[in-house]
């Protein structure tokens, strides 16, 4: 199957989990898991929040991102992942002031 976000409108989510500024969304959602392509613009970032009933996986297609996880911090770069299991917290931040971040999320809906 074949899922082409260039077909799927690009949605803005203000201030996503309590983060700055517009979270930038193309998500394909069959009910089951959420996949999505993201941008977070300089300034922006997805706010600190747990995973109870779930799991999340990132991956950086572009750009510079910074990920509070748990009690620490983490420095994510183009082709690198994150994963934030079920039972565990996180935030995403653009680590750019000129360029945007953009990655790649699922969220298996468990």
């Amino acid at each position: 199957m074949v899922i082409d976000f260039n077909k799927i409108d690009e949605v803005a989510n203000s201030r996503f989990k309590g983060g700055n500024g517009d979270t930038m969304f193309r998500t394909f959602n069959d009910g089951k898991n959420k996949i999505m392509r993201g941008r977070l613009d300089p300034g922006c970032s997805i706010g600190y929040h747990s995973h109870e009933t779930n799991s999340e996986i990132i991956f950086v297609i572009s750009g510079e991102a910074r990920c509070m996880y748990d009690e620490g911090e983490e420095c994510l770069t183009q082709g690198q992942c994150h994963y934030c299991p079920q039972g565990h917290s996180h935030a995403l931040i653009n680590a750019s002031n000129t360029e945007p971040l953009v990655f790649f999320a699922i969220v298996p809906e468990q």
